[in-house]
């Protein structure tokens, strides 16, 4: 018996401020073996108390807090040179605003100041813009703003709820989720907002997509099996296939920076994990090991002098 589905809280969880620090943890040992891709995988975490964004190598071992601040910190996105971080935070007066730091968590600066959430940045691949989710207009939309927060302009434009981003690899397109007809499915716009395509049509929720470093595949998540799966499929929308294929809730997938790994979120093991799989979904690995949840990761290009020191796991 498959477990029952439950998609928006699974967005929910992820996106919206909660408002409520998870319980404060001792952090496990580390991942499973040697993985193959490079960078860091960056990753928001509830184990001090409160959300902080940490960051950890790809076969899990070692751990670095970068935010380090009482307020909630979500949703890290590496900058593509490896150089900076954004992330959203409530540390200004409990509205969520985007922030940028240096890859080592120096420099944090709000690069968003309106009275509505922004939240969820994706950098785009050619380090220019960074995509975000606002709620200034009454509900959620897709902006589209320079790495200096400047020219910030609302793309999606609709009545309906838009849930995340994904850049192609050529920053000309995004892929989003949207409940405009009727339910949450995948589409894809250019990154003006125009000639919204959909790419998903099922009757039960897909979300979170994100495009492969190569352009050919989207990764997404579905419900339609029975339970929150991690799906991909050509960049077109064909060949639909489930990769994770488990009980439990898998979701928020992101890709290794050259394309051969996933990382994503299950719960698999009792409470909300961080895994990596290859982008075949094989040798499925679980990277973090802490009763908090650890959620949202991010690839991050970071690499040589662009990766901050990090501490190994107790």
């Amino acid at each position: 018996m498959r477990r029952a589905h439950q998609p928006l809280f699974l967005v929910m969880a992820a996106l919206i401020v909660v408002g409520v620090a998870l319980a404060a943890t001792a952090c496990g040992g580390g991942g499973g073996g040697k993985r193959s891709a490079k960078g860091l995988i960056a990753f928001q975490t509830g184990r001090d108390g409160n959300l902080e964004i940490y960051i950890t190598h790809p076969d899990g071992v070692g751990y670095t807090n970068l935010t380090n601040n009482a307020a909630q910190d979500y949703s890290p996105s590496g900058s593509p040179d490896g150089s900076q971080i954004a992330f959203a935070s409530d540390r200004d007066g409990g509205v969520l605003k985007v922030y940028v730091m240096n890859a080592d968590g120096t420099g944090q600066t709000a690069i968003t100041n309106n009275p509505g959430n922004d939240y969820l940045p994706a950098w785009s691949p050619d380090g220019t813009k960074i995509a975000f989710l606002s709620t200034r207009d009454g509900n959620r939309e897709i902006y589209v703003m320079n790495a200096d927060g400047s020219g910030q302009t609302n793309i999606s434009n609709n009545e309906a709820s838009e849930l995340g981003t994904g850049w192609s690899p050529d920053s000309a397109r995004i892929a989003f989720a949207t409940d405009r007809d009727g339910n949450t499915e995948v589409y894809v716009m250019n990154d003006d907002g125009s000639d919204p395509t959909r790419l998903t049509d099922n009757q039960v929720s897909d979300f979170d997509p994100a495009w492969s470093p190569d352009g050919a595949k989207i990764a997404f998540v579905s419900d339609r099996d029975g339970a929150t799966e991690v799906f991909v499929m050509n960049a077109d929308g064909s060949d639909q296939v489930n990769l994770t294929n488990n009980e439990a809730l898998d979701w928020s997938p992101a890709w290794s920076p050259d394309g051969s790994e996933i990382v994503f979120v299950s719960d698999r093991d009792g409470n909300a994990e961080v895994y990596v799989m290859n982008a075949d979904g094989s040798e499925q690995t679980r990277l973090t090991h802490n009763s908090a949840d650890d959620l949202v990761p991010a690839w991050t290009a970071a690499e040589g002098g662009a990766e901050p020191l990090v501490s190994p796991q107790p």
